[in-house]
């Protein structure tokens, strides 16, 4: 039974996704406040994390980093905001999905179980080659794990997947919407803003110059493309 942590202050709400989420087969914690949610997170064993944005204690942004610090399962940041800004901070910290209040308890059934799924088939997908090696870059498809001249880098999961996926296809352009549609699907119902946030992350950890980019290269009106 795959577990579920809500890390939610409106003890309603949380317990209403909680009944939703038991009925179609989940096991589910409630945290009722940041510093507990955060406790939970990082000690016990959950498949994902439904965040809350506004939390007393410690906020869901706080939370999130925290939680890509150590873990890369997935992470649904819930909140009433619908400014753009909020949707991509809560993105760039590494959150899979955003969604806006109110919404309907069959659509948070669907994308929990989509993310689950869509985490299950990366993590269980045995690799063609063990790792890739690109002028100093070298990405481990087994372990997940990225080095900068023998230097590891912290990578989230969806940033681990979208630096993988683009290394694997060198010199192939890939839009904005290619991109979000093979690594997010579009039943995630996210923002595709979050490919460029997450573009944008990668050449921070990995580029000598992220405003010149050496790997990830932006092709003005097409996309993007690694340099092979």
């Amino acid at each position: 039974m795959k577990r579920i942590l809500i890390i939610e202050d409106d003890k309603s709400i949380a317990e209403l996704e909680r009944d939703y989420l038991e009925i179609d087969g989940f096991s589910v914690e409630i945290a009722l406040n940041g510093t507990d949610g955060l406790n939970k997170a990082l000690k016990e064993e959950v498949e994902l994390v439904l965040l809350d944005l506004m939390l007393p204690g410690i906020d869901g942004f706080q939370i999130c980093k925290a939680i890509r610090s150590e873990k890369d399962i997935p992470v649904l940041m819930v909140s009433a905001k619908k400014e753009d800004i909020d949707k991509i901070r809560g993105l760039g910290l590494g959150a899979d999905d955003y969604i806006v209040k109110p919404f309907s308890p069959s659509e948070l059934v669907a994308r929990v179980k989509s993310h689950i799924a869509r985490y299950e088939r990366l993590i269980n997908k045995e690799p063609q080659n063990e790792s890739i090696m690109v002028r100093g870059l070298r990405i481990d498809k087994v372990s997940r794990r990225v080095f900068v001249n023998n230097h590891e880098v912290t990578f989230t999961a969806k940033e681990f997947d979208v630096l993988t996926f683009l290394a694997q296809h060198p010199n192939h352009v890939f839009n904005k919407e290619q991109l979000f549609e093979r690594l997010w699907g579009f039943d995630s119902f996210g923002d595709i803003s979050t490919v460029t946030v997450h573009i944008r992350k990668i050449r921070e950890k990995i580029e000598a110059d992220p405003s010149n980019p050496q790997y990830i290269e932006t092709v003005w009106g097409a996309g993007y493309r690694f340099k092979g």
